[in-house]
């Protein structure tokens, strides 16, 4: 996704990338939630038919609580878990195999008590939305939007829990309605337990507790994008391999620009300036159309400028993509990581783009 400038306001223009004029990002400072946040769900009470937590999807739980994403929880064998268990192996000194092997479950039994899925209530604040369950395909029919919200409840609930609404729905196959109180069952992704404090005038710290992504995260030294593997890697000041998430990146029209790049700032929740002109799979008789904030942008929740004009990291509105799809050029994660990756990074921060 290509993009062009940003100004003071945080607006992202073009279509992947974008740099940030304003003031550098604030820090952000980690204060203890409230109890029962209006965000938060809570256990529930009711019972929900019973689920079966098979092994890959307790390790693709317990792989995202620790940031080496699997993508999307699905319970699946795929790609982006088979990253996920080889960034853990390398960051735990264990041999790089990409298998549920003895020595990653031995390693992976420190956390024997965290369960594969949870039931939950839905709590009312999180299921009023509002929603925008025709969401229009069209660019010019998405700018008459005061924000580009989830398409309906499930989609939202998919997102706060890190999955599909497929493996939603499979895991509630008597469900023939979802509201506020409804006894849910989901994948074991915990609300977030510190909140985004300071000011926070695009409602940042409302975004990170919808995704179940904690404003208090590690300090990135630098971040590796690596093409060959599909993955964002993030090292401490020790060059200690502390999170990794799977990526979409590049292709044969706009490939990713390889080198040592920077970056420049952080827009959380950024407006967007579509300009076709930036796409070359877009008509460029398609007029120039400035989109609202929301995770159905085509930046997704965050925008992590890159000093190579035009290009960045941020999320997107089609989670289920990641590492399965092409992008015009930029590095493309789920929202969620993309939030946590926000967390991380600062002005500055190295970037490292490789084949």
């Amino acid at each position: 996704m290509k993009a062009a400038y940003i100004f003071a306001s945080l607006l992202v223009l073009g279509g992947c990338d974008s740099a940030p004029e304003a003031a550098p990002a604030r820090e952000a400072r980690a204060q203890p939630a409230p109890k029962a946040a209006p965000l938060d769900f809570v256990d529930a009470q009711k019972q929900v038919p019973a689920y079966s937590e098979t092994p890959v999807l307790r390790a693709q739980v317990i792989l995202d609580h620790l940031g080496f994403s699997p993508g999307v929880i699905d319970g699946e064998e795929g790609q982006s878990y088979f990253a996920a268990l080889r960034g853990f192996q390398t960051a735990n000194d264990i041999a790089e195999t990409g298998k549920l092997d003895e020595a990653t479950l031995a390693r992976l039994d420190q956390w024997r008590d965290v369960r594969a899925t949870r039931v939950v209530m839905i709590p009312e604040r999180f299921a009023s939305g509002p929603f925008i369950p025709d969401f229009p395909a069209s660019a010019a029919d998405q700018a008459k939007l005061d924000r580009l919200g989830y398409k309906n409840l499930i989609e939202a609930l998919a997102e706060r829990f890190h999955t599909t609404p497929e493996v939603i729905t499979a895991m509630n196959p008597n469900m023939t309605s979802m509201a506020a109180g409804t006894a849910i069952r989901v994948p074991n992704i915990p609300n977030a337990k510190s909140a985004f404090s300071g000011e926070d005038p695009r409602g940042w710290g409302e975004t990170l507790a919808s995704l179940g992504v904690p404003a208090d995260q590690p300090l990135a030294d630098r971040v590796v994008v690596d093409k060959s593997d599909g993955v964002l890697r993030v090292f401490d000041g020790d060059d200690k391999l502390i999170a990794q998430f799977p990526a979409t990146m590049g292709s044969s029209k706009d490939p990713l620009p390889i080198g040592e790049w920077k970056i420049q700032g952080v827009s959380r929740n950024p407006d967007f300036h579509y300009n076709p002109k930036l796409f070359w799979d877009v008509s460029n008789d398609k007029a120039a159309q400035q989109l609202k904030p929301g995770p159905n942008s085509p930046v997704g929740v965050v925008w992590i400028d890159l000093n190579k004009p035009h290009y960045g990291i941020h999320g997107t509105s089609e989670p289920h993509t990641i590492g399965r799809a092409e992008s015009h050029g930029c590095i493309r994660l789920t929202n969620w990581d993309a939030a946590r990756l926000a967390q991380m990074v600062k002005p500055g921060t190295p970037a490292t783009l490789q084949e």
